[in-house]
């Protein structure tokens, strides 16, 4: 069971740090725990949304919940939406690892794929990536300033001392 936690609590603990390098697992954001309930799919958009769980996270009055907290936070959003509260909790201990669904990935499809693809890009914006489409940084927002002497179209730019030696 490499990629699954036996216990909500074990669970609660890897969500808890997930994020953040200074927690040491005691206690759950609001945050942490969207992105919890996002990757186990209990946040789904119609049923229980963002809205649902901050109003039953602020019951709490604290930016930062305990586990025997966060049990009663799941319980009571159960309540409120009509679900069982096992199941959201079974959903919890079952999605694994944090960060191993990829719930937060940009999207691909439609006009967002088209809009991020850099190999259509004209212009000026067209000079702002390199092949892969990495960024080039100051390289590609900013005319660099060429001292050398020579004109853009000079095909045998630093030739001349060659030239001249033979």
């Amino acid at each position: 069971m490499a990629g699954r936690l036996s216990t909500l609590e074990e669970s609660f603990k890897a969500f808890a740090k997930f994020g953040d390098s200074r927690s040491d697992g005691t206690t759950i954001t609001l945050t942490q725990s969207d992105k919890w309930m996002k990757q186990a799919t209990v946040i789904d958009g119609k049923k229980i949304t963002t809205t649902d769980t901050g109003i039953a996270f602020n019951k709490f009055r604290s930016k930062t919940i305990p586990y025997t907290d966060f049990v009663k936070f799941v319980e009571d959003l159960a309540t409120t939406k009509k679900v069982d509260p096992q199941s959201l909790k079974d959903k919890l201990v079952n999605c694994g690892m944090p960060g191993t669904n990829m719930a937060t990935q940009a999207v691909k499809t439609g006009a967002v794929d088209r809009l991020t693809d850099t190999s259509k890009y004209t212009g000026s914006h067209k000079q702002r990536f390199d092949e892969e489409g990495k960024g080039r940084g100051i390289a590609g927002r900013e005319d660099i300033k060429d001292d050398s002497g020579y004109v853009q179209g000079y095909k045998e730019k630093d030739t001349y001392d060659a030239k001249r030696k033979k």
